[in-house]
Formats: structure tokens, sequence, C-alpha cells
């Protein structure tokens, strides 16, 4: 890639008109770039090389995907892999740091929209976007030689898939969310040369996900200082592993709610006995197992069958009423946002409206009912 262009000043003419002035292609000294972080004695000049010759893959380039891009970004990390299925909305700009207003005037896919925002804030990072919904049957080619997986997801589903993966493969990864003023993140350490003694696992703190009306940034909001907290301890340890210092890893689940200034860690310091993931090692999402079925139902309509996820429908109404039309019968929630129509059953299952596209599907599923 070429380094960035430095523009020179506008030279006044004797007539008063002016011109712009051809400059040079100057180069960034990369030196001078990093000087500062090396000066940091947790990392200093080996650490700084081994982070240009790391590979990250970040699945969710949303609004803690996005944050952790820049900063690996910045930091030096010679290659990223972003994958993200969705585009940039003007909701979107409020928290993620990599867009604009461009961006989301051309529906930009996130994805794409962070790469070429990476390229300009670092053109010597190699950065690989894919537009894609990350699901069993990619998962392996997308993630492909990566040294660490970061969770940048705004669903479980996606989260036990990556969780299966990586201990199956032996490589690690970090969980994180943010939704409203609360931020948490879990670094995930299966055994390795350098980790002799395992972390908990995904399924070892939360065997199954959480179930009921669950709270997502479409419908109680989010602030912008909770994802970039969750973003910055993420990558924090992000670093220390890239650098050689897996030790130094946090082998807690921390979480902080900024509103109230309340925060808790409950020790993720060794697996849970029995746990089916790391320790029965039965891989049941990334063998599609645990993969809601999706189908195609008539025209411009896909069915979604969540069937062991029961809803309480009085309640998603009264969340999805301030963001669209709502009707409500006791029977269903029939919820209309823009294009798109999402009907909610009882029993989780939904009929999305509007779209034949499986991930868009799934996605507004994610969103507003929570996954």
């Amino acid at each position: 890639m070429s380094a960035p262009t430095v523009a020179g000043p506008l030279a006044e003419t004797a007539a008063g008109s002016s011109s712009e002035t051809p400059q040079p292609v100057a180069e960034i000294d990369s030196r001078e770039r990093y000087s500062r972080q090396v000066l940091f004695s947790g990392i200093g000049e080996p650490g700084q090389r081994r982070l240009g010759g790391a590979h990250v893959a970040i699945v969710g380039v949303g609004a803690t995907g996005a944050a952790a891009a820049g900063l690996l970004a910045r930091a030096g990390v010679g290659h990223l892999a972003l994958i993200d299925r969705d585009f940039v909305e003007p909701s979107n700009l409020q928290r993620q740091v990599l867009f604009d207003e461009d961006d989301a005037r051309a529906a930009l896919p996130k994805a794409e929209a962070a790469r070429r925002h990476i390229e300009r804030l670092n053109s010597s990072v190699r950065v690989t976007a894919h537009v894609a919904d990350l699901i069993p049957a990619n998962i392996e080619a997308l993630l492909a030689d990566a040294h660490i997986l970061l969770d940048g997801t705004d669903n479980f589903e996606t989260r036990y898939l990556l969780n299966d993966l990586a201990v199956r493969d032996g490589r690690p990864w970090i969980y994180a969310a943010a939704v409203g003023a609360y931020a948490a993140t879990m670094n995930i350490l299966p055994r390795t040369e350098d980790v002799p003694e395992p972390t908990a696992c995904l399924a070892c703190i939360f065997p199954s996900a959480p179930c009921g009306n669950v709270e997502t940034c479409d419908t109680a909001g989010i602030l912008s200082t909770a994802v970039n907290l969750a973003a910055s301890l993420q990558v924090t340890e992000a670093l220390k592993f890239l650098t050689g210092q897996p030790q130094l890893m946090r082998r807690t689940l921390v979480s902080f709610d900024l509103w109230s200034g309340e925060h808790s860690e409950i020790s993720t310091a060794r697996p849970r006995a029995g746990c089916e993931v790391c320790g029965q090692r039965h891989f049941r999402a990334l063998a599609g197992d645990a993969r809601p079925h999706i189908t195609l139902c008539g025209r411009n309509s896909v069915q979604i069958h969540e069937h062991h996820r029961p809803v309480d429908l009085a309640a998603l109404a009264a969340r999805l009423r301030p963001l669209g039309e709502v009707r409500a019968n006791g029977m269903l929630v029939r919820f209309r946002r823009g294009e798109h129509t999402l009907t909610v059953f009882p029993d989780g299952r939904a009929l999305v409206q509007g779209t034949t596209d499986t991930g868009l599907a799934r996605s507004l599923y994610a969103r507003f009912i929570g996954s």
C-alpha cells in the first residue's frame, strides 16, 4: 500500500490567486510512529517486532470490533482479518469509531469501511476484509492462521462457534460485550505449550445462552464509553499475548457498569468439571447442531426456528414500541421497522418479512429480539 500523501500549503501568487504545490510522498518512519509504545517496558522493541508479525482476527466490526481494530492497527499489529455481515447505518456513528457519515450514506459493508479507514491511519498494516456471516461452513477458512481471535459480535450463537474452534484448535480468544452502560470481557486460553494451565472456556461460564428477553443495543441503547472500555480491556489482553506474555493475562470475567459505578469479577482460572466443550470436547456449535434452523418461507420472508427460547411477549412489545410500529395480541408480537416486519411467537420462533437474505434476517433477530 502507498504511504499517505502529505498535502503542502497553498502558495499565494502575486495576482492573489493560489495553486497547490505538489509535495513528494512522505514515508512515516516506523520507529517514530511506535516510539512511545516502545518506551513502555511491557512492550519494548522485542514486543513491537512481535506485534509486526502478528495476525489477529476480529469477528464483528461494529462498536467493540471497530474500536478494537483501530487500537490494534495503531499498535502496529501486522495483519488484521475483519469479519462482519452488516453495513454502516446512521445509528452506528454515535459509537462505531471507524465509520463516518459517508460510510453511512453509502451503506458500506462494515468490514470494507473499516479496512479503508485503517489503511489511511496505518498503511503498513495488512487488512483482510470479509463481508460474511461467520458460520460452521466458513469459520476455518476465515479465521485460518490467526494467532488470537477477538469477539466483536452481538450474539451467543457466534460466540459458541468461536469457542468451539478455539478450544478444538488450542487458540486463544477474548470475549467482549457492551450494552447500555455495561462492559465485560473474558480471556479464554486453551491448553498449549505457552499456556500449560488453561482457563475456563465460554461454555464453562455460560453452559447455555441467556434465554427470554435479552437486552440489545437497539432496545436498551448503549454508551460509546462502555464500548471503548470493553475494547480497551480486550486489546490490552491481546497485546499481552501477542508480545509473548500470556502469563500476565487476566483470569476473570470482569464487568463494569459505568453509570452506576458497579464492578464485579468472577474467577475463570480453571475449567468447569464436566464442561461439554473443553472437558468432553463435544463441539456442537462447530458441527452446526446448536445453530437456529432458518428457512425461506414463501415470498420475500425468512423463518427463524428458535423453539427453545421462550419469550415474554408483553415485555418484548414494551421494549420494541419506541423503535417502530408494534402490534400484540397475547399470541404474537408483530414489529415493523422500515421495510422489514418481525413476527415473534412465544417459543422464540420468528418470521422476518421483507427479505430473503438469511444473514440479514439473523441480524435483525439478534438486534431486536436478542441472540
